[in-house]
């Protein structure tokens, strides 16, 4: 099963900007072939590439002022590799986080999940956000963390996986943060799903229910959204005057539902 993926971004620069994207398939991931531009009229910049220890791929340059037109696809592989986690990684992903509040969420979890461990406990988790949060498009704000999608019961796919990954760590299950391309995903843009570590793999949840599990092409990894920016920048303004997000599955084109039992363990590579 080939995946398909695609992004376009049109960016109006105001002044001379470093830009950090984070649209490309992760490092491990098996791409088959790939092309990334960033063009400003007849200028062609190239970036550096960037990986951090996760195997994120981050693509840096300084634009100046102007359109600027990012443009990405690859075609995607179904076989997998999967990288090894360390211990020092598995205490991280225990820890509170910018979103992901565990410390401020950890008396509720006590009390909703006593007594579950291991696989039943991160189904239970999953269970309990997909079916008290609502999926509210354009509701929730970029600064909104799982605390505040506990108190509001709405949010988008970056709310859902944040208070998964805040409960979970609070049930002491090392839990993190995954951008991915979503093939049938509806809305269609760059997704969001928390993965939860037991032993020794990482398993992907999808509060949401939004997209097929066994699809997903990973992008970045980390603590909570902020360490998976899709385009992060400094030193100056810009707008982001479009973008467009597609990813399918290359031997069926027009597939939109979820072929998922979200009740089943499913690893990302």
């Amino acid at each position: 099963m080939q995946r398909l993926v695609t992004a376009e971004l049109d960016l109006d620069l105001r002044a001379s900007i470093d830009l950090i994207f984070q649209i490309t398939a992760a490092q491990h991931t098996p791409v088959v072939s790939e092309s990334l531009s960033f063009s400003q009229g007849d200028r062609v910049y190239a970036p550096i590439e960037i990986i951090d220890q996760t195997g994120s791929r981050l693509h840096r340059l300084t634009g100046e002022p102007g359109a600027l037109e990012v443009r990405y696809e690859a075609v995607i592989d179904q076989q997998t590799v999967t990288r090894a986690t360390s211990d020092l990684e598995a205490i991280t992903y225990l820890r509170p986080s910018r979103y992901a509040q565990s410390d401020e969420v950890f008396a509720q979890a006590r009390r909703q999940f006593k007594g579950l461990a291991g696989e039943e406990l991160v189904v239970a988790v999953s269970t309990f956000v997909s079916e008290t949060v609502t999926y509210t498009p354009g509701l929730s704000l970029g600064t909104d963390s799982a605390v505040t999608t506990l108190m509001t019961g709405q949010g988008v796919c970056r709310d859902y996986a944040h208070l998964v990954i805040a409960l979970l760590r609070a049930m002491d299950i090392p839990a993190r943060y995954t951008a991915c391309y979503a093939p049938g995903l509806e809305p269609m843009d760059f997704h969001a799903v928390a993965e939860a570590y037991l032993d020794g793999s990482w398993f992907v949840i999808d509060a949401t229910r939004l997209a097929d599990r066994h699809s997903l092409v990973r992008i970045a990894t980390g603590r909570d959204a902020a360490d998976c920016a899709f385009l992060s920048y400094h030193g100056g303004n810009l707008t982001l005057e479009r973008m467009r997000v597609d990813a399918w599955l290359a031997d069926a084109p027009e597939a939109s539902t979820p072929a998922d039992d979200f009740e089943q363990l499913v690893t990302l590579a």
